[in-house]
């Protein structure tokens, strides 16, 4: 499994509520693709968040996005480098 980075940005500062909604209502796609929601990250202004997920790859992660209606900027793979 891959670590897959979210990135979203909001115009209007967002409340953590407003998108858990809107990822809930996609929770389905997350299952269906076999991504799973490891944790989220927001900016202090609200005006920004990276999300991370474990997927197969990144386009499972951007099609599960697209499907359940969240906006995102980017989507992409990452690796976890540890000392």
């Amino acid at each position: 499994m891959a670590i897959v980075v979210v990135e979203r940005s909001f115009g209007e500062p967002v409340q953590f509520d407003e998108i858990q909604a809107i990822a809930d209502r996609g929770a389905w796609c997350l299952e269906m693709y076999g991504v799973r929601f490891v944790r989220s990250f927001f900016s202090t202004d609200r005006r920004r968040m990276i999300c991370l997920y474990e997927a197969q790859d990144a386009d499972s992660v951007r099609e599960t996005q697209r499907k359940a209606g969240v906006p995102f900027e980017r989507v992409w793979a990452a690796s976890i480098i540890e000392p």
